[in-house]
């Protein structure tokens, strides 16, 4: 994130109007929700956990255990199951 002096980048009258209210602090401005990333696409995370997701539900489509999958991914027997439900899901849609 980065800091920007409102000076520079705030019309006079708006910038008197904000200092009605603040002054010589910080202040954060969100972007609109439109416009807002969701988790994790910026990083490439959300795309990396649904390759997996995926791939997940191959092993388990060509006859891997719950229990071999819980050792490869390191994930619980519940989080396998229930990605696999949801994967499964979103691939019949």
């Amino acid at each position: 994130m980065n800091y920007k002096n409102g000076r520079d980048v705030l019309p006079p009258s708006l910038l008197k109007e904000l200092q009605k209210y603040i002054q010589g602090d910080l202040i954060y401005i969100p972007k609109p929700a439109e416009k807002r990333a969701h988790w994790g696409e910026v990083s490439g995370t959300r795309k990396l956990l649904a390759e997996r997701n995926k791939e997940i539900c191959r092993h388990y489509t060509n006859g891997w255990s719950v229990a071999e999958l819980e050792k490869k991914y390191h994930l619980s027997g519940e989080s396998i199951r229930k990605i696999i439900v949801k994967t499964r899901e979103l691939i019949n849609r």
